[in-house]
């Protein structure tokens, strides 16, 4: 199986780039599943129906969100609909959403995707590790590719969580922080891991926000919307390639996607 992961799409620059290049991509390496982190989607903060629809319409499979993922209401009547959107497993089970997603791919493969959320500078959750395995136990037999995205602030969040997974999933990837790492490796038992994804957005910005409503805010403490910015727009992501029978992953590799990379072949 071959696998693309697109970091946290920002706003309405991310979410044109990601339209754009996903039916591209799919066909430059070979692909099989597309899985993107959206919590940021919505005008940065969270993921509307319309939006979501836009992104589908480019051949996403399953989403992942992040602490967001209730800032726009509307995406209670996706899961309403039973669409491919899963929430952190370690919110409590009365949070909307469903803790897990399988994919089914016209192989016959079957791909779990799971979302978590980390505890260190962020929200008050669960225990990730035992959502985690909560989620892991209750997968049907033959579901053996399973993708985990960490959504954290600290790096040893997501390390933790590779070394509690390895050999169990086939990949653990990060996301939040929307600055891509040059860590990607494949851990023991075949378990691909990479710190942090990067995001879909503006990287011309200040984590895809404009720096001149950023810094004027850590200067003066005077509240400003930090609107979008426009500049840079790239893709961060990763693919991971996975034997098809046993699930482990056999290869891992970084993706930059720049608007001018975007040839059909």
């Amino acid at each position: 199986m071959r696998l693309l992961f697109i970091g946290d799409i920002v706003g309405t620059p991310g979410v044109n780039i990601v339209r754009k290049a996903v039916p591209v991509l799919r066909k430059i390496h070979a692909l099989d599943v597309v899985i993107a982190n959206a919590e940021n989607a919505s005008a940065g903060a969270g993921l509307y129906p319309n939006t979501y629809r836009q992104l589908s319409s480019a051949g996403i499979n399953a989403y992942t969100m992040g602490d967001h993922i209730y800032k726009r209401v509307e995406i209670f009547s996706l899961f309403d609909a039973k669409e491919p959107i899963v929430k952190p497993a370690n919110f409590p089970p009365e949070a909307p959403g469903p803790d897990h997603w399988i994919v089914d791919l016209p192989s016959g493969l079957r791909l779990a995707v799971i979302s978590l959320l980390g505890r260190t500078f962020m929200r008050s959750v669960d225990c990730p590790y035992r959502a985690v395995d909560r989620v892991l136990a209750g997968l049907p037999a033959d579901v053996r590719h399973i993708f985990v995205d960490i959504h954290a602030e600290a790096t040893a969040d997501k390390y933790l969580m590779a070394h509690h997974l390895r050999g169990r999933v086939s990949a653990v990837i990060g996301t939040h922080t929307h600055v891509p790492t040059a860590d990607e490796q494949i851990m023991e038992g075949g378990t691909a891991f990479l710190c942090d994804v990067g995001m879909a957005g503006p990287y011309g910005g200040v984590l895809g926000r404009k720096p001149d409503r950023v810094l004027p805010t850590h200067l003066d403490f005077i509240p400003r919307p930090f609107d979008i910015a426009t500049e840079d727009v790239r893709i961060g992501a990763v693919i991971v390639e996975t034997d098809d029978q046993t699930g482990r992953a056999v290869s891992i590799s970084r993706l930059m996607v720049r608007d001018s990379d975007l040839t059909t072949p």
